[in-house]
């Protein structure tokens, strides 16, 4: 969505209706820190979001803060589960830890990392025989 200036169609494959969870990646580091200087050796815990979103929503959530306008084309293919998500009760209890960025907030900060690193990829890079040329050019 980034690469395109007015967005366009995207293709989901199935209804768009299976949901899934997801952790901005600050957290995620954050939340496994916390797991490694544990006093204790901790039970296993889940680390992830609580946020659950579908597919079409999150498509529809990133075109919102892209500021594009984006036609979601569901197309028969496989969905993987219908809905995944993260019970943190046990982190929460255990570590006092859980995440505090709502999903649109680190799709914010991520989309504009991305669009940064597309706009960054375009400019164009001299190489050493735009050097030669340009001296010769020039009676160097």
């Amino acid at each position: 969505m980034a690469e395109t200036p007015y967005g366009g169609i995207v293709e989901v494959w199935g209804k768009g209706d299976q949901t899934r969870s997801f952790l901005y990646i600050d957290e995620c580091i954050e939340g496994i820190r916390k797991i490694m200087q544990a006093k204790e050796r901790p039970p296993v815990l889940n680390l992830g979001s609580e946020e659950m979103i579908s597919i079409n929503d999150l498509l529809t959530l990133i075109s919102k803060i892209a500021g594009k306008e984006v036609y979601i084309k569901n197309v028969p293919g496989p969905e993987g589960v219908r809905g995944r998500n993260s019970d943190n009760k046990l982190i929460k209890k255990v570590l006092g830890w859980e995440p505090t960025q709502t999903l649109a907030e680190g799709l914010r900060k991520t989309y504009a990392w991305i669009e940064k690193e597309i706009q960054k990829s375009y400019f164009v890079i001299e190489s050493p025989l735009d050097e030669i040329v340009n001296k010769r050019s020039c009676g160097g």
